[in-house]
């Protein structure tokens, strides 16, 4: 498994500073409450902090570093002003630096600001400490905005989009960030008299290493950030409203393929697509999303990855926004809703909230056709019935307190001789440092016979049990799965089934606050698995090593070994890898991965040797310009040949010409050569594609937008030797964002 650093948001910057234990708030009641007071007059959002009404604003500010520092004083200056009227909240940041000429701030596409300089907050406005928003903001005033999923280990998702406004300014002292957040963009409690909410304000500071500063103290060795979050009160008499938002949207596309170099080009003309979608608070606590001949095209492509020497079905990203949208309701141990499975609908409906102590998200929809993850205790696939569906999915969850969690959760699609109907229930149990989750499922399922599986109504249960420790200087993570082999999650992402896994791992953190390296790791595991009828399927043993240090870098040592079984026959696989990178400077991102050892050639059913060397990297230039690539290469010798070799590469080039227009380039290609005297089977001896895309946005906000792009592909293999442009395409992408009021 490549284990490249994680590209993911606030999770990488507070890896190393957990929040304190729920236990230890009881539901905030040893926090500070701060008063937010009503403001009077206009505040134009400039990034100028020179609107009188800021002088009636409670003011407060950023004094802890909490990473790599464990709240030490902040080593920059931040002043918050935070006030409110009847329609928004208002919040200010004055962030100075003693180097202004070191702050890091670029032009970039939302939510892609997370190695800049910024300031925002996170704001629970339950103040359940299960849910939060998150509003950030760098010093140009690019926006990021996520929900914090407690329930959920902590996890950030980076598809809500809110509609707020804000703007930056760099100073000869700093930058100033102001921002409005509509109280209609929030989902808050309909009480009489004040709201009571935990806010946190957050300041990012990256120079030599990433410097994480908050409003509040957060002890390293938790795992509830929500739950040190100071309380605010105010707002009394403030309304959501009704919050309908109508987009309509048009879509015209002209596809093109053909099948060899020379072939006619084949297309059904100009496709023109009128599409509807409505999102409706009927109250504060309830939002219902509903979609008529929606557009699901991707605007983004997918990250390029290679089918080669693997046995399972690889796991693409969720990009389309009404299934992004509020998916983290969703959300449970084992992946049951994996919403990529609707590939065609034609209309769907959502519904999200809150009720008491719960929280609640309904799906159903329409697709055109029926695609199928067929699993095994070894392998899966995908496969397409061309017919229609019905699609239905529900999720409740119940807080029975402050530290435990119920939910159940179903999923249920039918066609013409087809169904599949999972159900299950899940729990979660936090106190302190410990964390204990379960869930247990069963399905059943029927099939065409044309499908020609073994077994046409498959049935079966599925479980899964875990229970972690963490602390400031150890963890230990432990989990146990059970999937029979006739379960089915045709809706979902369980791509292997018939089987039973324990893992068992842990680990030690040293940390040395304020040398140059100032963290180390060690940690290793144990699973192992069998398959329903006893057979040992896998046997490993994973350790690794890391350091962190100056040039925000990161350096892993990684070694492994295992028994595995594969078409019969048990193999010794081990590998050495090493992991890292750093940033020279602001704006640069350097990173390699590179892994040698034994290795399974599974077509061959052969052990060779494989290695592996991946690069990546991000650049800015200028204020608007990014490029960012990763670049692979492989190989495994074997029998005194090379079976294979391969190479990928994805690079991708944007321009943020302002902050509403952008211009994208990706380029993709892979280029895989066999040596078919190494195998039984025929195999193709070399094969290449490469495709690229370029694509103009002009985004007023997330949904009112223009797009604007062209696409090409082009393949080569034995039976085509010299490559030609067999796909292109050209579309067009008008939606428009309409708010009634009423």
């Amino acid at each position: 498994m490549t284990l490249r650093p994680a590209r993911t948001l606030l999770a990488l910057a507070l890896a190393s500073a957990c929040a304190l234990p729920a236990a230890a708030q009881e539901a905030g009641a040893q926090l500070p409450i701060h008063d937010i007071p009503r403001i009077g007059g206009d505040i134009a959002i400039d990034g100028v902090l020179d609107d009188a009404a800021w002088s009636q604003a409670k003011r407060l500010d950023i004094a802890f570093e909490v990473s790599p520092g464990d709240n030490i004083p902040a080593p920059q200056k931040t002043t918050v002003r935070v006030g409110h009227d009847d329609h928004a909240l208002y919040v200010a940041f004055h962030a100075e630096d003693t180097d202004p000429s070191r702050i890091r701030a670029y032009l970039r596409d939302r939510d892609s600001a997370f190695n800049d300089d910024w300031v925002g907050m996170f704001m629970d406005t339950f103040d359940d400490q299960r849910r939060a928003y998150e509003f950030f903001v760098n010093p140009l005033g690019v926006q990021m905005d996520l929900i914090k999923d407690e329930t959920n280990g902590g996890n950030e998702d980076a598809s809500w989009d809110g509609l707020w406004t804000s703007a930056g300014r760099i100073t000869d002292t700093g930058y100033d960030v102001e921002i409005r957040i509509p109280f209609s963009t929030l989902r808050f409690r309909n009480v009489e008299g004040m709201q009571r909410w935990g806010i946190g304000f957050f300041r990012n500071y990256p120079r030599d290493k990433r410097h994480q500063l908050m409003s509040n103290r957060v002890k390293r060795g938790g795992n509830c950030l929500t739950c040190t979050l100071e309380k605010y009160q105010g707002m009394a008499g403030v309304q959501q409203g009704r919050n309908l938002e109508v987009v309509p949207s048009l879509t015209v596309g002209r596809p093109e393929t053909r099948s060899a170099a020379g072939a006619e080009w084949k297309s059904e003309g100009f496709d023109v697509e009128p599409g509807l979608d409505v999102s409706w608070a009927p109250s504060p606590n309830m939002t219902v999303n509903a979609t008529i001949n929606p557009d699901f095209s991707q605007v983004e492509s997918d990250q390029a990855q290679l089918d080669l020497n693997q046995s399972f079905a690889l796991y693409f990203e969720e990009k389309r926004p009404f299934f992004m949208e509020g998916s983290d309701y969703f959300n449970t141990p084992l992946q049951v809703l994996y919403t990529r499975q609707i590939a065609d609908p034609d209309a769907g409906l959502r519904v999200t909230g809150r009720s008491g102590s719960g929280a609640y998200g309904a799906l159903v929809a329409r697709d055109a056709v029926t695609q199928l993850l067929l699993p095994g205790a070894l392998g899966s696939g995908f496969t397409v019935l061309e017919q229609p569906v019905n699609v239905a999915a529900g999720r409740y969850r119940h807080n029975l307190n402050d530290r435990t969690t119920v939910g159940m959760i179903g999923t249920f699609r039918h066609g013409d001789g087809y169904s599949n109907d999972v159900v299950g229930v899940d729990g979660r149990w936090q106190t302190g440092h410990h964390t204990v989750s379960a869930q247990l499922l069963t399905s059943q399922s029927e099939y065409p016979t044309s499908l020609g599986l073994a077994d046409d109504s498959p049935s079966g249960k599925a479980m899964r049990a875990y229970y972690g420790f963490n602390n400031r200087n150890w963890s230990l993570n432990s989990w146990h799965e059970r999937i029979d082999p006739g379960f089915r999650a045709d809706l979902g992402f369980i791509g292997q089934v018939g089987y039973r896994k324990s893992l068992i791992g842990g680990g030690r953190n040293w940390f040395r606050d304020g040398k140059p390296f100032n963290r180390f790791n060690l940690y290793a595991d144990w699973d192992i698995t069998h398959r329903a009828d006893g057979q040992l399927l896998e046997n490993e043993f994973e350790t690794s090593f890391n350091v962190r240090g100056p040039l925000q870098s990161d350096f892993s040592l990684i070694g492994m070994s295992r028994e595995r079984f594969w078409n019969g026959v048990m193999f010794d696989e081990a590998y050495v890898a090493f992991n890292g990178s750093f940033r020279p400077r602001g704006g640069m991102l350097f990173g390699v991965y590179a892994r040698s050892g034994t290795q399974i050639d599974l077509t061959a059913t052969r052990r060779g040797r494989g290695n592996y060397i991946e690069t990546w990297g991000d650049v800015d230039i200028g204020r608007g310009l990014n490029l960012n690539w990763s670049l692979s290469r492989q190989r495994l010798d074997r029998d005194g040949g090379t079976a294979f070799s391969a190479s990928l590469a994805d690079v991708r080039l944007g321009w943020q010409i302002d902050p509403r227009q952008r211009v994208r380039l990706a380029l993709q290609g892979n280029h895989i050569d066999r040596d078919p005297s190494l195998y039984v089977r025929a195999v193709k001896a070399r094969s290449r594609d490469v495709a690229a895309q370029l694509i103009y946005s002009y985004k007023v906000n997330p949904r009112t937008a223009f797009y604007a792009g062209t696409s090409f592909g082009a393949f080569m293999d034995d039976a085509n030797p010299e490559l030609f442009n067999n796909s292109r395409s050209l579309f067009l992408k008008f939606s428009y964002a309409w708010q009634p009021q009423f």
